[in-house]
């Protein structure tokens, strides 16, 4: 704990630790399950900087819950429970720690890709096409501004990395990873729920810029979507009333953290500077505002 209203990482007596993300602590709670604890560490430019976001592993957690339940329909999820008291004992033994922040799921056999889609031109992929012309094998028309809205949305995988960069790959590289079949059925999939959500969200007062989902391979076969879903932490969530393309756009995601720490004279290796209060602070509303503005409820 940090302070009294953050959790900066869990231990959990009952149960066996299998690893520490760079938000996540993942549990095992028996062969067919895992407790997936959100805490409130905050990761930039791969580092996981000392100054928690209070209320992040929350937001993170109800969110993907939300998302799981209204996604449903294109993909089963391996969320079982968010609700603590429905957990098994080994769980509930630490429930103060967990509740709010901990979701009961299906064990799966993860592929090892991020499935990463753009409906938007920002971030990595604005600097790809400034240098080539193209997002990750993608040839997009010239003339393209930061922040414009692309004709249709694009797939573009990365490989998963725990700790360091992650690394765009190409859809072929992809299939010699999972396999050609599965890495068709998982792009189809992501861009799916993509265009589900960007259609939900905008409605609510929110443009997702871009998004990742993982997904894995259930003990019974089926494919599910794992890990998170549409958060700010996984996604780059624009207020649709402020959008204009042609620059950065405001955000609801931790790029108003990144942009901060591009400030500051520090080389992006750890460690990670401390964030000042004010801007841990609006960190946190614009993550609790997000939460709001899509679900059309105050986080309890």
């Amino acid at each position: 704990m940090t302070g009294t209203r953050t959790v900066a990482e869990t231990t959990l007596p009952a149960l066996k630790l299998l690893r520490r993300g760079k938000v996540r602590d993942v549990y095992e709670v028996d062969d067919e399950h895992l407790l997936i604890v959100a805490t409130d560490r905050i990761s930039a430019f791969d580092c996981i900087l000392p100054t928690q976001i209070e209320r992040k592993g929350e937001v993170l957690t109800a969110l993907s819950r939300f998302w799981f339940g209204r996604l449903a329909g294109i993909v089963p999820n391996h969320l079982v429970t968010t609700d603590i008291e429905q957990m098994p004992e080994a769980v509930r033994e630490s429930a103060d720690v967990l509740r709010g922040r901990s979701m009961f799921v299906r064990r799966t056999e993860v592929f090892p890709v991020e499935c990463v889609v753009r409906g938007y031109l920002a971030g990595s992929g604005w600097k790809d096409y400034q240098r080539t012309g193209e997002v990750c094998g993608h040839r997009l028309p010239a003339g393209l501004r930061e922040s414009d809205k692309l004709a249709e949305p694009i797939f573009t995988p990365a490989t998963k990395a725990e700790s360091g960069h992650d690394e765009n790959i190409s859809e072929s590289r992809m299939s010699e990873i999972v396999g050609a079949e599965v890495a068709g059925q998982l792009r189809d999939t992501a861009l799916a729920l993509y265009r589900e959500a960007e259609t939900y969200a905008r409605s609510r007062g929110i443009i997702i810029a871009d998004t990742k989902f993982e997904f894995g391979r259930a003990a019974d076969g089926r494919i599910l979507l794992i890990d998170e879903a549409l958060t700010p932490d996984s996604s780059r969530f624009w207020p649709a009333d402020k959008y204009a393309p042609g620059g950065p756009q405001a955000s609801f995601d931790k790029q108003f953290v990144r942009d901060y720490l591009e400030t500051l004279s520090w080389d992006k290796r750890p460690p990670a500077p401390p964030l000042p209060a004010e801007v841990a602070g609006a960190t946190t509303a614009r993550y609790l505002e997000a939460y709001r503005l899509l679900t059309g409820e105050e986080l309890q």
